[in-house]
């Protein structure tokens, strides 16, 4: 078993801020890319901001320089700093971890959290 735990989120005024933090627990061998993605309500899920094992790092243009993720590795945790948010911003985040168990040595899997809810109030 693998798990994703998320904390954070929440309310917030238009240019504040808020960071999303998530756990990943269980019979974990490896983690490649860690991330986050977000779904508003009518659209698909898109792919916030990704960062691998070795701390590279990509962002979808609309948060660039206002988003930060970080993980720590030995923790097995990723967190997402968002700062100047908009109601654009406006999004259930999902944690995503593509992840070797002990169950499956031979291929990763992708897991997802529960989903955080991230309203920004105009």
């Amino acid at each position: 078993q693998v798990q994703l735990v998320e904390s954070g989120g929440g309310l917030v005024q238009a240019g504040g801020s808020l960071r999303l933090s998530c756990a990943a627990s269980g019979s974990i061998v490896s983690i490649n890319s860690m991330g986050w993605y977000r779904q508003a309500p009518g659209k698909q899920r898109e792919l916030v901001a990704q960062i691998t094992s070795r701390g590279s790092t990509n962002y979808v243009d609309s948060v660039k320089g206002r988003f930060t993720i970080s993980r720590d590795n030995a923790k097995n945790t990723v967190s997402l700093q968002m700062n100047s948010l908009k109601p654009e911003d406006t999004a259930v985040y999902y944690c995503n971890a593509n992840i070797v168990a002990n169950f499956d040595l031979f291929r990763p899997h992708d897991y997802w959290g529960q989903g955080t809810q991230v309203t920004v109030s105009s």
